[in-house]
């Protein structure tokens, strides 16, 4: 699980490098956003036992066509991520630049 979280990381940091990455200890998560503040967050690293969740705060409002996303939360959604593999597919990279989008307009 820690590779894939930190294959995550990079991918995030490549398509954000100036993002703000926080540590929330007591959520058990890695956040990143513009500022320090929920709603200024594009996505979280959510590290499992048996997976890593990529979160997305407004995950409803992104375009999933991939339908990657899941969750039943009023506005967040996360992809679950299971293998190595999982972790370099095409769509969470849009689904990342899409959240950035939407998070810089205020959405």
């Amino acid at each position: 699980m820690q590779a894939i979280a930190l294959r995550l990381r990079v991918l995030i940091l490549e398509i954000v490098p100036n993002a703000i990455e926080q540590v929330d200890q007591p959520g058990k998560l890695i956040g990143y956003g513009f500022k320090p503040t929920y709603k200024d967050t594009i996505c979280v690293i959510m590290p499992l036992k048996s997976a890593v969740n990529l979160g997305f705060p407004r995950g409803t409002e992104l375009p999933d066509p991939e339908r990657l996303l899941t969750g039943t939360g009023k506005r967040a959604r996360h992809v679950k991520i299971t293998t190595l593999q999982d972790a370099d597919l095409p769509g969470l990279r849009g689904l990342i630049e899409a959240s950035v989008t939407l998070t810089r307009s205020g959405g």
